[in-house]
């Protein structure tokens, strides 16, 4: 298993002023250094940068951030994942980081697009040649996971099914405890035998290693 870490900055609400201050003009080269040199003392470089949408649109700090993260993939080719807030916002991310900002689709992941279920924008999205997200269960989207299966579904059958990634998110102890999830190990347990009966054994390996494979892959400059 390949374990790949992130760079990024997310909403502005995660941080206080003194932080974001240090950050203005340079954030570009702070996740140009942790993706080339290491995160802070440990040696351990970064493999794609992550950002954060707002919920229906992007304000200040979202373009700012977004901004900074495509410069960083210019600079290093890395991939840029960006966390979609309840699943919204996806077009309006991709005419930002595609669309103004040049960065190619297939080398931006969206997330939590079952916390949305509109097939219709995941299809617009599936179409500009991005990669798109699915999470496992959590308390706080219990009310939409189920629609999950359907959603990959729908994908597939309109010929996207590599396009499609899967994860888990909100799996710690720490976020169990704050209504998270049931953690890593049941996306194989329990996710995969139920999107097996939605779309196939061969879809859902292909999900598993292909598409993350492809996704997150880079030739570092």
């Amino acid at each position: 298993m390949h374990v790949v870490a992130a760079t990024g900055l997310h909403q502005a609400v995660h941080y206080d002023d003194d932080t974001l201050a240090g950050l203005r003009g340079r954030l570009a080269d702070v996740f140009v250094s942790e993706l080339t040199e290491g995160i802070g003392a440990s040696g351990v470089r970064a493999g794609v940068v992550k950002v954060a949408g707002g919920f229906h649109a992007l304000d200040a700090h979202a373009r700012w951030t977004m901004a900074a993260a495509a410069e960083a993939h210019h600079a290093t080719g890395a991939a840029i994942a960006v966390h979609l807030e309840l699943g919204t916002g996806a077009l309006d991310v991709l005419d930002l980081l595609c669309g103004e900002l040049g960065v190619p689709p297939h080398r931006v992941v969206l997330g939590h697009l079952n916390r949305s279920p509109d097939l219709v924008v995941h299809r617009q999205a599936a179409e500009s040649g991005c990669y798109l997200a699915f999470d496992g269960p959590s308390h706080a989207h219990h009310a939409t996971d189920w629609r999950m299966p359907d959603a990959v579904r729908a994908l597939a059958d309109a010929g996207f099914g590599d396009r499609v990634l899967l994860g888990a998110d909100t799996t710690t102890a720490a976020a169990r405890s704050v209504g998270g999830g049931p953690g890593m190990p049941y996306l194989l347990r329990r996710v995969r035998p139920r999107l097996v009966r939605a779309v196939g054994e061969n879809l859902v390996g292909r999900i598993l290693t292909e598409n993350p494979g492809r996704a997150f892959a880079v030739e570092w400059r």
